[in-house]
Formats: structure tokens, sequence, C-alpha cells
């Protein structure tokens, strides 16, 4: 299982997991989910404590992946299959993403 922490400007907002080849995961950060000025993510992912679980990479972080030959280029400097999505997002939503969110790796023995 790989694992993600997902910032806002800076600040933890919550978990992305896969947990399998077809079981995605999202909640939120509970301080995140209790501070009431803590917008949403996404209007695809409201701020809840519902556990959000897609068979896919919600849209959402899937919006935030390069296309075409960026994509190529990422995967292959990165060592990744090309459709490994998760992957892909894991290696560059660390910085410089086009909007407030990042995404960081959690080591698997954190876990």
């Amino acid at each position: 299982m790989r694992e993600a922490i997902v910032y806002n400007s800076g600040r933890v907002a919550g978990r992305l997991k896969e947990a399998g080849p077809d079981e995605y995961i999202f909640y939120y950060d509970e301080a995140y989910f209790k501070d009431a000025a803590a917008p949403a993510i996404s209007l695809t992912l409201p701020k809840t404590r519902q556990v959000y679980k897609s068979d896919y990479l919600f849209p959402f972080f899937c919006n935030m992946l390069s296309e075409g030959h960026n994509r190529a280029v990422q995967a292959r400097l990165h060592k990744l299959d090309e459709e490994d999505d998760f992957g892909i997002l894991l290696s560059t939503a660390q910085t410089d993403t086009p909007g407030t969110i990042t995404i960081k790796p959690v080591a698997n023995d954190s876990i």
C-alpha cells in the first residue's frame, strides 16, 4: 500500500492511500476538518468526516498529472510505468503544482 499526505497551502489537509490496484481512499486530517476556515481541497471531495473510496484515482488528483509527452518523460525520469497514476502523482506533485495542493509520499514503515 502506498500512502501520501495531502497539503493545502503547506498545511496537512488529509491522507490519500492506494490500498490496492483498484482501491483508493482519501480522508481529511482531523485538525484540518475541525478548522472552519480551512476549505475543502476540491468540490468533488467536500470537507466531511467521510472516508472517500474509489475504484480509481480520484479525478481531482488525476487532474494534477501531466499528459502526453511530459507524462512519458516524467515516468522515464522517475523509473515508473507510464500507466502508474499514483506513482507519478507521488513523484511529481510535491512542489510547483498548478494550485495550492501538494502531495508528499509517506514512507512505507510509517503506515
